[in-house]
């Protein structure tokens, strides 16, 4: 069956499989090419006659991933200008009233796509819900701060698409004021941040925090820094007019080129103090501090401003950075005397690792090195963050504990998504062969169920009650406030 909607620009025909209809590679923005690459995102123009939406639509230019994580969940890069797209998935799009989730990716904000096969959203169409999955400018496109170019253009893009689903969510069987935001890694940054941005005030009711942090946000002068080692990199002035002048393949050279420099040279005196904090280690190019949507890190921004809290859940996986170091080799590196030398390079004062090992007392350096970094990267931002948004909206923190097969990783980032999508046929390079379809039928329902109605069914957390889901096998439990005394160190010790 191939139905068709029509929307505001136009018809699109999509495809129904086993009940579930999908409208693939839907533009709600026009192309960010030419002169529009580096200005905020316009309408879509209007088409004639019906536009075929069953393929995936063109993904925003980026470089593979490296190989050990690209063996891991693959990479994005499907060729196409209409790169600002959507994909929605739907029981009905007869229908009227059903509840919509708007997915969000991840990848650093320099990769990824609405493409990936585990954001797949057909289990969520199956049982009851509307899936949306947007793309945004990346990298260059999306976050240096140029000359003559608006700051933080794919947060923009990510404003503008979720007024798209505002204005077009009903032909697709959707309920435009029952819609809850949710995304993972970058996309949970995305997440904190359009919270905190008074622009998105009645977009959206409810959002899912996944692997975030609420405290990502550059200073822009700082972010002018990495934007002055790119332009040195391709040999022009860090302005829109130059950038504007460079294909693709240009741009992407430079960007890895910065990118390595920041996270072997992580010196707040050549890049600026909140890119080297901010960024993690990890990230060169993400969300600025603007004084529009991006008023302030958005932790600080919410606790100011607790009326712009929404119902919440928010969370992370057990051992986050392990995707990280075990299959680049980093871990391996790790030893007692190298532990010190590597925390110091975070910013942190390696006496937190007396807290931790007292806490862990079989776990080895490595081990130690990944809990700390995983909580001063994930955890302890995204604990902050619940504790201002409950100030003023019910919210609800889980943790993802289920350990993969795959020898080393652990719970690490990333791992919770193919089950929260219930997608876990797509997801054996990172799960293993074997992965529990319980949990992910456990996950999936609660997530569903907060879009349905806020309920995901387990008890909300506070500042006194800091009540935590632990998702894991053979059976989830719900505890007061884990490992509270290597937070507590890790806040007190940073350097």
């Amino acid at each position: 069956m191939e139905p068709i909607v029509t929307i505001a620009s136009g018809a699109v025909r999509g495809r129904t499989d086993a009940g579930v209809t999908r409208f693939l590679g839907v533009p709600f923005a026009a192309a960010p090419v030419g002169a529009r690459r580096f200005q905020l995102p316009a309408p879509a123009p209007a088409w004639d006659g019906v536009r075929e939406a069953t393929a995936m639509g063109g993904t925003c230019a980026q470089s593979p991933y490296p190989a050990p994580i690209h063996a891991l969940i693959g990479s994005d890069g499907i060729p196409g200008d209409e790169y600002l797209n959507a994909n929605v998935w739907t029981p009905d799009p007869g229908a009227s009233g059903l509840p919509v989730l708007v997915w969000i990716h991840g990848g650093a904000f320099v990769r990824g796509s609405n493409a990936r096969a585990i954001y797949d959203g057909t289990a969520f169409a199956r049982d009851g819900v509307v899936l949306v999955s947007i793309n945004y400018r990346l990298g260059i496109s999306g976050f240096a701060v140029l000359e003559g170019a608006p700051l933080n253009r794919g947060l923009h893009d990510q404003i503008f698409a979720l007024r798209w689903v505002r204005d077009n969510i009903a032909a697709f069987g959707g309920d435009p004021d029952n819609v809850t935001v949710f995304g993972e890694s970058a996309g949970g940054m995305s997440v904190a941040a359009l919270i905190a941005a008074p622009q998105s005030t009645g977009l959206f009711r409810r959002a899912i925090m996944q692997s975030g942090n609420g405290a990502v946000a550059a200073d822009a002068d700082d972010a002018r820094k990495v934007s002055a080692a790119l332009a040195a990199e391709l040999g022009i002035a860090p302005t829109a007019a130059d950038f504007g002048r460079l294909g693709p393949d240009e741009l992407r050279a430079a960007q890895n080129a910065v990118a390595l420099a920041v996270m072997t040279d992580p010196d707040p005196r050549r890049w600026g103090a909140s890119v080297v904090e901010q960024g993690m280690g990890i990230m060169s190019l993400f969300p600025v501090i603007d004084d529009d949507i991006v008023p302030g890190a958005p932790t600080a921004v919410l606790a100011a401003n607790p009326d712009r809290a929404v119902p919440l859940i928010a969370g992370t996986t057990a051992d986050e950075f392990r995707f990280f170091t075990v299959p680049t080799g980093i871990t391996a590196a790790v030893t007692t005397d190298t532990l010190p030398f590597v925390l110091t390079r975070y910013g942190i004062d390696p006496a937190v690792a007396q807290t931790y090992s007292a806490q862990r007392p079989d776990a080895g350096p490595a081990e130690i090195f990944n809990a700390i970094l995983t909580d001063w990267c994930f955890r302890a931002g995204t604990v902050d963050f619940a504790e201002a948004n409950a100030a003023g909206a019910p919210t609800h923190v889980y943790e993802f504990a289920w350990p993969t097969d795959l020898p080393g990783l652990g719970a690490c980032h990333v791992l919770e998504v193919p089950f929260v999508f219930d997608a876990l046929a797509g997801a054996h390079a990172l799960t293993g062969p074997h992965p529990p379809q319980a949990l992910a039928d456990e996950i999936h329902a609660a997530w569903v169920r907060f879009a349905t109605d806020g309920d995901p069914g387990w008890a909300a957390f506070d500042s006194e009650n800091k009540r935590v889901r632990i998702f894991d096998t053979p059976e989830s439990s719900t505890v007061v406030n884990p490992r509270s005394a290597e937070l507590d160190a890790l806040r007190q010790t940073i350097a």
